[in-house]
C-alpha cells in the first residue's frame, strides 16, 4: 500500500532545502520555474538533476530548449523565487540576467549557477527528470534563501 500523498508532501516538507530558478532560453524561448527537486548527481561526469512537473509551463521549453541553468537563490532573492513558482508564463522584464555556456538565464545576484545541456530525460512519475552535463558555473559569497516546512528560512547564526 502506498503512502497517502498528503502524508509525504508533509514528511517530504520537513527536509530543508535551497530554493532554485531552472531558467532555460533557445529556439523555444525564455522560461523558468522555481525549484528545489534539485541535486548534484555526479563529479566525473558533471551531472545536476531537476525534476519538473508534467503539468509545468515550462516542460516543453526544457525540451525544446535542450539546455538550462540552475540559480541558487541568494537569502534576498525570495520575490525572485516566487516570481516563478507562479504557474503560467513567466515574464523576465525588469530582471538582470546574462548567459554563459548555453542560452539559459544566469539570474544576476544569484548565490551560484551551473549551464547544462539536457543529456536525458527520464521518467519519474508525476514528474520528468532532466539530467544535465553541467558545462559551466560559479559560487559567490553570500547567504542562502531556504525552504522549509512551507515556508521561507535563513540560516542561524
Amino acid at each position: 500500500m502506498a503512502i497517502d500523498s498528503l502524508i509525504q508532501r508533509k514528511v517530504m516538507g520537513k527536509f530543508a532545502t535551497g530554493v532554485t530558478v531552472v531558467t532555460t532560453g533557445g529556439p523555444a524561448g525564455l522560461h523558468g520555474l522555481t525549484a528545489n527537486a534539485v541535486a548534484s548527481l555526479s563529479l566525473d561526469p558533471p551531472l545536476v538533476l531537476v525534476a519538473v512537473d508534467k503539468r509545468a509551463h515550462s516542460l516543453d521549453f526544457l525540451k525544446g530548449n535542450r539546455c538550462f541553468a540552475v540559480n541558487v537563490l541568494r537569502l534576498d532573492q525570495e520575490a525572485v523565487s516566487k516570481r516563478f513558482a507562479t504557474p503560467g508564463p513567466k515574464d523576465f522584464d525588469g530582471l538582470e540576467y546574462t548567459t554563459d555556456a548555453t542560452e539559459s538565464p544566469v539570474l544576476a545576484g544569484c548565490l551560484a549557477y551551473v549551464d547544462c545541456r539536457v543529456a536525458d530525460v527520464l521518467p519519474g512519475g508525476d514528474h520528468e527528470i532532466f539530467l544535465g552535463e553541467v558545462v559551466s558555473g560559479a559560487a559567490h559569497d553570500g547567504d542562502p534563501l531556504l525552504y522549509f516546512s512551507g515556508g521561507y528560512h535563513r540560516l542561524a547564526k
